[in-house]
């Protein structure tokens, strides 16, 4: 590949902030409670993100194309060889916030061998293949294996999220590992329909085997059957465990940064929210996908502004 000229760092954020307008349905309210140049660090770091969750999510490509795309991808940002104008873009806007907030390559590789995990030749250590019907699907067996899963797609977001917010406390990595788990935890229970008609069943073995459900029980709600009274106990059993990573990531507020307090409680107090509505329908997912209102999403980012002033 031809190097190409290095880009202007000021329309490189640019191209991230457009990014992340466009895509971070919850992330960019929370971003828009920080200060300039967290908020540009942040839509760095979530156009980073963004772009590998679009080459594994890209059902017009085989798996395997993706899953070399992924590869090459990454590659390309470790020797700094883009292979478009926007991943010159990003990866000039991701280096630069590396360097002002001590972010190391480990936490994006972990980042993307989790966004990777479900293209995968082969199942993962503790996903099962199993055939349903005329499906294949791939199923976590236990929640151990599903936490593996939660900290590389989102825990990880969270340790590189504090570094950039500021730590001032000893335990912040662990809170914000477990508040990484509390917001995977609430995305699971809202897409399980939506996984389910992809292939990937996240609700694990052992926890739907405890309360008397399985796999088969998730493909049926998903196809359109009422949910079992066993299948809505097991999801209400994952809700629960989330609730107390909430309670961990709530911690974390103050070991951060006062300017970056209210952005903190802003994503939470989003995400938690949405746990909330998913509670309030008694686990009914299956018919529409839960929302947080745009109205609702405003009435948290002013009280997330709020805390920022006044810290």
């Amino acid at each position: 590949m031809a190097q190409r000229a290095a880009p202007d760092l000021r329309s490189c954020y640019e191209h991230c902030r457009t990014v992340a307008r466009r895509e971070a349905k919850n992330f960019y309210f929370a971003f828009l409670a920080l200060p300039a140049h967290k908020r540009d660090a942040m839509c760095a770091m979530y156009a980073f993100m963004r772009r590998a969750d679009d080459i594994a999510d890209d059902e017009a490509m085989p798996v395997g194309e993706r899953r070399s795309l992924m590869a090459r991808w990454i590659d390309a940002f470790h020797v700094n060889q883009p292979f478009t104008a926007d991943d010159a873009a990003v990866f000039a806007a991701v280096r630069d916030t590396q360097q002002r907030f001590g972010i190391a390559d480990v936490l994006l590789d972990e980042l993307v061998d989790g966004t990777a995990m479900d293209l995968k030749a082969e199942p993962p250590v503790g996903v099962q293949r199993m055939h349903i019907g005329d499906r294949t699907l791939d199923v976590y067996t236990t929640t151990e294996a599903l936490d593996r899963y939660c900290y590389l797609v989102a825990s990880v977001v969270g340790l590189v999220t504090i570094r950039i917010f500021g730590v001032r406390g000893e335990t912040a990595d662990a809170h914000a590992i477990a508040m990484g788990k509390a917001f995977q935890y609430t995305n699971i229970l809202r897409d399980v329909r939506e996984d389910a008609e992809r292939g990937r069943i996240y609700l694990p073995l052992d926890l739907l085997q405890e309360h008397g459900s399985s796999a088969e029980e998730v493909v049926a709600a998903a196809a359109g059957q009422r949910p079992t009274a066993a299948l809505l106990s097991a999801m209400r059993a994952l809700a629960a465990r989330a609730e107390s990573f909430y309670a961990s990531g709530r911690a974390l507020i103050a070991q951060l940064d006062p300017d970056s307090r209210g952005a903190m409680r802003t994503l939470i107090d989003i995400y938690h929210a949405l746990l909330r509505r998913i509670e309030a329908v008694h686990l009914e997912v299956f018919r529409e996908r839960v929302r947080v209102s745009t109205a609702k999403k405003l009435a948290l980012l002013l009280r997330g502004i709020a805390l920022r002033s006044h810290a």
